[in-house]
């Protein structure tokens, strides 16, 4: 068995310890691709040493691997640090080596925010299933693009039954960026009993009550959310402080819970007066399992 067959094994029964001295050993003995990457990946996962991480899979990369693993992890994690441009390079070179969805994805996110939107939104849709978080990034591409009738043909098509739904709050926001208001409010209200409440999204909510004159309701919500955080408020105050929960904390805490009951004394004042609460759109990281000889997912080890 070898050094990274160990190192592997010690991993899968949770022996981190041993995994990392072993995986630290393999590198010592030969700075090859195999084990440039597996430290790499290590460092990444096991111990939140990102830079660390990029310095080895930047020199695996740098051997010319006939993989995509070293160049898919380096992309993530230069994506991770919001490096778009040396990602996008990288990642590209990984399509290259070998597409997957996990880079389509990645490269769409470097792209995105290097404000290159028709690349961004074609590789999303590369890496899309048909309801997942990718194509919501793709549809909010096409809706910023102007590609309206497209983005509605699409996010039509979205179904609560299909694997990795993005959510019925994510199908509400983009049919509200396309002033679909009855859509809208049709997701949204489907959400309501499930999702957790913030002004992020119920604001959104109450405002395409207001733009289909469903008034009652709107008035409904927003009266139900300052009383949910009024009894946020008051749990949080009553509660004991201790070494984890220092008054600091406490105080922060419920600073930031009379922010958000604010925001809902005050939203539908500031809706009558013109205020649109702002769509606030994130990109996904994908991630994946880029060990070599890695036997959970029957990866080979690496022959360069």
């Amino acid at each position: 068995m070898s050094t990274n067959q160990k190192a592997i094994e010690y991993l899968e029964n949770n022996d981190y310890d041993a995994a990392l001295a072993l995986f630290q050993k393999a590198l010592n003995d030969s700075r090859d691709v195999q084990s440039l990457t597996n430290l790499s990946w290590i460092y990444y996962h096991e111990e939140g040493d990102i830079e660390a991480a990029i310095e080895l899979a930047q020199e695996a990369v740098a051997l010319k691997p006939t993989s995509h693993f070293p160049y898919s992890l380096l992309g993530e994690l230069l994506v991770q640090m919001e490096r778009w441009e040396e990602a996008a390079v990288v990642l590209s070179d990984s399509i290259a080596v070998e597409p997957s969805k996990e880079a389509y994805n990645n490269l769409a996110i470097a792209k995105y925010h290097l404000g290159e939107l028709e690349q961004a939104s074609a590789l999303f849709l590369k890496s899309a299933g048909p309801s997942d978080y990718a194509m919501y990034s793709h549809v909010h591409c096409l809706i910023q693009l102007g590609h309206t009738i497209e983005a509605k043909h699409k996010l039509d098509a979205f179904l609560e039954s299909d694997d990795d739904f993005v959510g019925e709050v994510h199908v509400a926001e983009l049919y509200l960026e396309l002033a679909c208001f009855s859509e809208a409010m049709h997701w949204f209200e489907k959400s309501w009993d499930t999702y957790s409440k913030s002004p992020d999204w119920v604001c959104r909510y109450i405002y395409a009550l207001v733009q289909t004159n469903a008034m009652e309701r709107a008035v409904e919500i927003a009266e139900e959310c300052i009383r949910l955080k009024q009894d946020d408020i008051e749990e949080a105050q009553a509660e004991d402080c201790d070494e984890n929960w220092t008054e600091s904390d406490k105080v922060a805490y419920v600073t930031r819970l009379q922010m958000e009951k604010k925001e809902y004394e005050l939203i539908l004042e500031q809706i009558a007066s013109g205020f649109v609460p702002p769509f606030k759109f994130t990109t996904s990281l994908s991630s994946k399992c880029y060990l070599f000889g890695c036997s959970r997912h029957a990866h080979p080890e690496y022959k360069g």
